[in-house]
Formats: C-alpha cells, sequence, structure tokens
C-alpha cells in the first residue's frame, strides 16, 4: 500500500512539480478522514475525488505544522487500504486498493467515480462554509435533480451564501432584489424584521408561498406571510415560470425555494453579532461537526435572536429561533435526515396609510406617523421533518420527505382603518386567539439512470400529498366598527375603545388535500442537446366552515367543498455548443386552484367561488459561463398568460360571506427579457448585475364593475427593474482581507389596480466595508453596511380604498447602518 501510495505521488510530482513540493501549514485536528480529506483539499487547492464509502467509518490522525502536500497526504491516509490515483495537474483519485495495491491505476478508472468532489482556492463544495463564490453551479428547483444550471433548460438563479454574508441579509426580501424580475409586492414595509404579510412578485404575480428545500410553505393569511429567518439558510434559488409540474399550486410567475444548512463531518463553529439603526441587535450562531467517531451521526445547529425598534411610532420586535439537524448514515446507501425549526416573533402589524382628498389623491405625512396602535401579534412557528435517501445501486434511487409544519399567531385588541372624515380615523378593533395554519406532507421521489440506444436518461417518477388546516378565531370590538379614532394630525395613543366584544367573535376554518403525481424525463442526445419532458397531474378539494359566538364550526353555506384537477404539461430542449454556452426553449403549463375566494353575485346573500387559475408560458433563451465557472451570464426572454387571476375587490370589501370579495380579472398577459450576471471577474472581485422589463397587461376582463380594463397593466407591477452590487477583497500584502463594495437598485412607478394613481420609482444605494483577519485559528471579520445611503424617502404601492378617505401604502425605509463582528473556526 505505501510503495503504491509513494508511487502515485511521485507521478504527480513528475506531472506538476510545483504544486507538489509547495509546502504548506496544516493545523488538524484527529478528525473522520473524509472530513480530513475536505480540509486538506481547501487547504492545498487540489482536487480530490473519492466514493462516500470508500472512507466511511476512517479516521484520520492529527497534523501540525508545515508538510510538502504529498507528505500531508501520505500522513492522512497512513494505516488505510487507499491507493492515490493521478488524474491531471491537480486532481488526485483516492479509491480502495485491488488485488495489486502496490501498483499504481491507470487513469481512465477515475472517470466512472461518482465525483464527491472537496476542493481548495480555485472551486470550492457549494456547503463549504468558507466558499467565496458568488456563482453556484448546481440548483435543485428546476428539476429535482441537482442538474449543473448550464444544463436546464429553465430560468434557474441561485443566491449564494456569501452574496447573503456581504449584504448581511436578515430578511429574505433583501436578498431577492438580486434576481432579476423579482419585487416585493404591496404589504408591511417596515424595518421591524421580516415583514407581516409578505408578498413577492415574480414575472408580474405576487405569491406569499415559499419553499424549504422543495417543501411548500403556504401563508394562510393575507394577514400574516412566512415570516422567513435567515439563520440557518444555506442558499436561496429561484425559478422562473410556471413550476407545477414538480411542486404543485404556485403562482406562474415562479418560485422561491429556500435551501437549509445541512450537517457536516468537518468541525465549524461561528458565532456572529449584529447590531445597528433602530436598536437592532442580533446575535446568530451555527455549529456544525460529527458526533460519534467514524462521522456516521453528524449534527448541525443554527439560532439567533433579534430585537429591534423601526423609523416608524409604536413598532418593535423581537425573534428568537433554533433549527437543530442530525443526520445519520446508516450505510454505504441509505441515508437519514431529521430536521427541526422553532421560531417565537412578537412583532408590530404596521398598517401603513395615508389620506386621500376628494379625487383619490394621496395627502403626504411624516412617514414615522403611525395612525394604529402597537397592535403586537405573538407568531410560533414549528417545522420537523424526517427524510430519508436509499441508493439502490449506481443508477436508481428513492427519497421520501414527510414534513410538519404549524404557524400560531395570537393578538389583541388592535385597530385596523375604516373610514377617515376631517381629521379623524375611524378604526375597527380587532383580536386574533388564535390563527392557526398546519401542513403535514408526503413526498416521495424515485430517480433512475438508463439508457436507450445512444439516449441517456434520468428518469424522476414522484408523488405528493399536502394536507393544509388553517384556522381564525376572530373577535371584533363592539357596533358599528368605529370605536377607536384617532386624530391623524395629533394622534394619542392608545386610541379609546380598545374592547373586544365577544358576541362579535367569527371563526373561519379552510381543509384542503392536495394530491399530485408527476413524470419527468431528462434526455441526453449526441452533440450535447438536452431534452426534457413531462406532465404532472393535481386533484384539490377543499372544505370551509365558519362559526360564530357558540364557538361552533359548520359547513359554508357556499355550498362547497370545492374540487378542481387539472394535468400539466412541460417540455423544454438545450443545445450546449460549448462548455461555456447553452441556449434553450421550453413550453410550461400551470395550475392553481382559488380555494377560498369569492365573487360578489348582484342579489345575492353570498359570492360564487372562483374558477381555477390556469397559464402557459413560452421561454427562449441563452447561458453562458466564462473564467472556469466562476461567472455566469443568463438572458432569457418570456411570455407568459395567466387566466382567472384573482384580484382583491375593493368595492365590495366583506360582502361574500364574512369574507373578502375577488375579481376574476380574465386573463392578463406578462412578456419581457432578463438579464442575470454574478459571479468573479477576477480574483477578489465579485458582481451581480440584474434588468428584467415586465410588460403586464390584462389582455381579456371578466369585471363588470369597470375597475379591470383591457389594457390596464397589473398593479403594483414595476415595468422596469435593475440592480448592480460589487465587492471587491485584497488578495495580497499588507491590506489582504479589506473587502468595499456597493451596489445600486432600481424600481420603476407602479400603478393601482384601476390604473388610476401612480406611485413613484426609486433609487437605492447601499454600501458595504469588511475586514477579515486570522486571531489563532479562527477567522475574524468585521464589517459594516449602509442602506438607502442617500436617505431617500418616498411611498409606492399606493392603492386608495374607494370611499375611505383613506389608501394603503409602502413607505420607504431611511438610511440605515448595520455593523457585524464574525468569529468563525
Amino acid at each position: 500500500m505505501r510503495l503504491a501510495l509513494v508511487a502515485a505521488l511521485a507521478g504527480l510530482q513528475l506531472a506538476s512539480a510545483q504544486a507538489v513540493e509547495a509546502d504548506v501549514d496544516l493545523h488538524m485536528p484527529a478528525q473522520p478522514l473524509a472530513a480530513a480529506l475536505e480540509a486538506y483539499s481547501r487547504a492545498t487547492g487540489l482536487q480530490l475525488i473519492f466514493r462516500p464509502e470508500s472512507v466511511a467509518g476512517l479516521s484520520s490522525p492529527a497534523i501540525d505544522g508545515r508538510y510538502s502536500r504529498a507528505d500531508a497526504l501520505r500522513h492522512l491516509l497512513k494505516g488505510t487500504a487507499l491507493n492515490v490515483q493521478t488524474v491531471d495537474d491537480h486532481t488526485l483519485a483516492i479509491k480502495p486498493s485491488q488485488q495489486n495495491p502496490d501498483n499504481i491505476e491507470k487513469p481512465d478508472a477515475a472517470a466512472t467515480l461518482p465525483a464527491v468532489k472537496v476542493v481548495g482556492q480555485a472551486a470550492y463544495d457549494a456547503t463549504d462554509p468558507y466558499n467565496p463564490d458568488y456563482a453556484l453551479p448546481n440548483a435543485s428547483s428546476g428539476t429535482k435533480t441537482d442538474t449543473p444550471i448550464m444544463e436546464t433548460p429553465l430560468n434557474v438563479q441561485v443566491i449564494s451564501k456569501q452574496v447573503l454574508k456581504d449584504q448581511q441579509v436578515i430578511r429574505l426580501d433583501q436578498a431577492l432584489k438580486n434576481i432579476s424580475g423579482v419585487s416585493v409586492a404591496n404589504g408591511n414595509n417596515n424595518s421591524a424584521g421580516p415583514s407581516n404579510a409578505e408578498q413577492y412578485t415574480l414575472r408580474g404575480f405576487a405569491t406569499s408561498t415559499l419553499f424549504r428545500n422543495g417543501f411548500r410553505m403556504d401563508a394562510g393569511s393575507t394577514w400574516y406571510g412566512n415570516g422567513q429567518q435567515m439563520a440557518n439558510v444555506e442558499s436561496v434559488e429561484v425559478l422562473k415560470g410556471p413550476a407545477a409540474i414538480l411542486f404543485g399550486r404556485v403562482e406562474p410567475g415562479g418560485m422561491i425555494n429556500v435551501i437549509t444548512k445541512k450537517p457536516r463531518a468537518t468541525p465549524y463553529y461561528a458565532i456572529n453579532q449584529q447590531f445597528g439603526s433602530y436598536d437592532l441587535f442580533r446575535t446568530s450562531v451555527d455549529a456544525t461537526g460529527a458526533i460519534n467517531s467514524d462521522a456516521s451521526l453528524l449534527y448541525r445547529v443554527n439560532a439567533s435572536f433579534q430585537s429591534n425598534h423601526s423609523y416608524r411610532d409604536l413598532v418593535e420586535s423581537d425573534d428568537k429561533f433554533i433549527a437543530p439537524v442530525i443526520q445519520w448514515q446508516i450505510g454505504a446507501k441509505t441515508q437519514a435526515t431529521l430536521e427541526m425549526e422553532y421560531q417565537h416573533k412578537r412583532a408590530s402589524e404596521d398598517f401603513m396609510i395615508l389620506p386621500t382628498d376628494g379625487n383619490n389623491r394621496f395627502i403626504d405625512l411624516p412617514h414615522q406617523r403611525n395612525l394604529g396602535e402597537k397592535n403586537l401579534a405573538t407568531t410560533d412557528g414549528y417545522f420537523a421533518g424526517f427524510n430519508w435517501t436509499h441508493q439502490f445501486n449506481e443508477d436508481w434511487s428513492i427519497k421520501h420527505q414527510v414534513n410538519f409544519r404549524r404557524r400560531e399567531v395570537r393578538q389583541g385588541p388592535s385597530t385596523l382603518p375604516i373610514f377617515l372624515a376631517g381629521n379623524t380615523l375611524s378604526r375597527v378593533v380587532y383580536g386574533i386567539n388564535p390563527e392557526t395554519n398546519d401542513t403535514l406532507a408526503n413526498i416521495l421521489d424515485l430517480t433512475g439512470h438508463f439508457t436507450t440506444g445512444a439516449l441517456k436518461h434520468t428518469l424522476l417518477v414522484g408523488g405528493d400529498h399536502y394536507a393544509t388546516d388553517y384556522f381564525q378565531d376572530l373577535t371584533f370590538g363592539g357596533i358599528g366598527f368605529t370605536l377607536s379614532d384617532i386624530d391623524i394630525n395629533r394622534p394619542a395613543h392608545p386610541g379609546p375603545g380598545l374592547v373586544l366584544d365577544p358576541s362579535l367573535r367569527q371563526l373561519f376554518a379552510q381543509k384542503t388535500d392536495n394530491f399530485g403525481a408527476y413524470l419527468q424525463d431528462q434526455i441526453e442526445l449526441t452533440h450535447n442537446i438536452h431534452l426534457l419532458g413531462g406532465f404532472r397531474y393535481q386533484y384539490v378539494h377543499s372544505k370551509i366552515f365558519r362559526g360564530g359566538a357558540d364557538g361552533v364550526l359548520r359547513p359554508d353555506e357556499f355550498g362547497l367543498p370545492q374540487t378542481d384537477d387539472d394535468v400539466t404539461p412541460r417540455v423544454a430542449v438545450l443545445w450546449q455548443p460549448a462548455a461555456s454556452l447553452s441556449v434553450y426553449g421550453n413550453y410550461v403549463e400551470n395550475f392553481g386552484a382559488n380555494t377560498g375566494r369569492f365573487s360578489f353575485v348582484e342579489g345575492a346573500a353570498f359570492g360564487k367561488a372562483l374558477a381555477p387559475e390556469t397559464a402557459q408560458q413560452w421561454e427562449l433563451g441563452a447561458k453562458s459561463e466564462l473564467f472556469d465557472g466562476r461567472l455566469r451570464l443568463s438572458l432569457a426572454y418570456y411570455d407568459l398568460t395567466k387566466q382567472n387571476v384573482a384580484t382583491l375587490d375593493v368595492a365590495r370589501g366583506a360582502a361574500c360571506g364574512n369574507n373578502f370579495c375577488y375579481l376574476s380579472v380574465g386573463e392578463v398577459n406578462s412578456s419581457g427579457p432578463e438579464l442575470d450576471i454574478q459571479g468573479e471577474i477576477l480574483p477578489g472581485w465579485n458582481a451581480i448585475l440584474t434588468y428584467a422589463h415586465q410588460d403586464v397587461r390584462v389582455t381579456k376582463s371578466s369585471d363588470t364593475s369597470g375597475q379591470i380594463k383591457v389594457g390596464n397593466r397589473l398593479q403594483f407591477v414595476p415595468e422596469n427593474t435593475a440592480s448592480a452590487w460589487s465587492t471587491y477583497e485584497i488578495q495580497q500584502g499588507p491590506a489582504k482581507g479589506l473587502k468595499f463594495g456597493g451596489g445600486v437598485s432600481l424600481r420603476d412607478y407602479v400603478v393601482n389596480a384601476n390604473n388610476q394613481t401612480r406611485s413613484v420609482g426609486n433609487t437605492l444605494v447601499g454600501l458595504m466595508t469588511g475586514y477579515s483577519f486570522k486571531v489563532g485559528k479562527s477567522k475574524v471579520t468585521a464589517q459594516l453596511n449602509v442602506d438607502n445611503l442617500l436617505d431617500q424617502r418616498y411611498f409606492t404601492d399606493a392603492s386608495p380604498v374607494t370611499d375611505s378617505g383613506y389608501g394603503y401604502v409602502s413607505f420607504s425605509n431611511p438610511r440605515s447602518f448595520i455593523g457585524s463582528l464574525n468569529v468563525e473556526y
């Protein structure tokens, strides 16, 4: 064995003498061999390729000092029956010895190994905590098969952990500004932590649904969104366009998939302390490593605590979060993972409003003025997930996920604006005790690789079942709904009449079952042509219940249950004439049931259920990778049409059986180009550049009220958006580790539903600077970020409420600072 190792290393010296003979400083404890090889590769810049099962259960001795690369690897493999094989000047393959371990194996066998790449400075493992890459090579959201982005005939973008670090992202909307065609929809836009009404617009269509590692998380209410915590987020993937074939009921504009951090064999610990404007104080920790000696049991724990106030009066927030994960490598072919999350958030619900004149024009007031009360709501979020995978052989594998998620909200008494006359705003008093949203999901995927003649197939067959149970216990404050008045010019807090009336209790419950089955085939032809085709059958069954002061739920009077189903196909083709260039096209259909949404019926006591939403999209695009894949460019043009678009009927209010009424717009078309550039231009110089032009207009209207007309632009969708962000870290000399950068984001003006009110666009500038240095074996980073550097103050997403004297807006956040001190070891 040792003769083989020495011979292999001698061959490596002949191929790349300088790379092997150069000495490196190594300080590594005794640990699982997989972790040791990973650390070795990161320190030396050599790429290692090996099978996970070949190193499972093996350990390496400690190493501390200055070694040549050859001596260091010899030391780490001491006592094992592993051979080293030279693949090229920078790559070694590690394989178990065969009948003749003293011989050096031929390089051709390495090409058949499933690559587990643990790479040094040139390219990192995507999950390495020290990975500085802006452009990641793979994404699972498009195909569920972790296909390289350059071989995926869809527009998939990834926000890496380094981008999240550089921009000090603590809210999801801050991360999504790095993706073209994505913007924040109308909702709370306060600095008191994650927005309570998280809605994001992708390709013109708003959604409050997020995904966690492919698990759909519906908001359940228009008042309270997902409140995504960022402490355990590894990266964020955005799939543009319909994703119904693999993920079921989603908006056709696309999906946002949050990828969480996974356990690692290499021990890693980090603590990050952030502080900033409006009393922001945030502490987060990250710890991972092996539980036992053979690294078959791994753990990871992420936790955070955040508290802050706001530029808005009476608005505050505190948020506690913990997410433990345990991963068990049961055998060479079977792995199981148990994940948990708990989040406790206490935050103000801030309804941002301004008065309007007789022509529905807004009258500006100081933006810090709050015309509500403190409106504190307590949200508890629970998540438990168990998934296991089994590799039958090199070609076939199965994955099963069982996930449960609950969000529980309690609030009250609080205020909601109703009517403004003169300077007096009348507000209804309400309380929520509680609102719960439960989701139980089963997801099963079978993946296989096989050939038919000259065609190589990757087949995915799967199914899922989502059972959701939403419940709200809502109580109002007295007859007349005007018990709490406030002067908009001289608000006195707390306002009078903040008392709930038990006789005005309203119960609402909705139970929905979503069943889906899907099939997808990725086919690789000759001449680097890739085909993708598949379809999904979706079945949705929903029931609604209501109750009153007696606390008894009864079946809804609308004649539900409501049942919808559909088959949605997807076909795509991609040609890769060179490794650095891909061109593609796709056609996709989408399905989304309008469960729980009703339209007003003249002369009837209640409304009627809206028809399900459908959509179709054509897309053409090109992708290119430069500088060995460190910089990626994506250009796409899409044409997306959606039918039965549901829009809130502000003229009807809650006339649909004590439920909000909606308008079925008819048909909306969204089209335009999108450009995304991200990655490393030169060593240490990273950049992001995005641009999207979205022409989103009503093409057919079924609205008889005259609000929605053919040719109208869809509300709150900017026609043009763009962003640029760049950082540079000094690589050599006494200033090594100093980083500085900044960016700008631009958003065009938007209009409301009837296109009568126009909100201004905006240009926001941000800066950052940081410095990383070593203290013993630890890496310490100090950083400062400034958002809205020019202190632009404006309001957008303005929408007057008919005949009420006021309207909803989203105020800009003023200039703010956030500093941090991060220690990793």
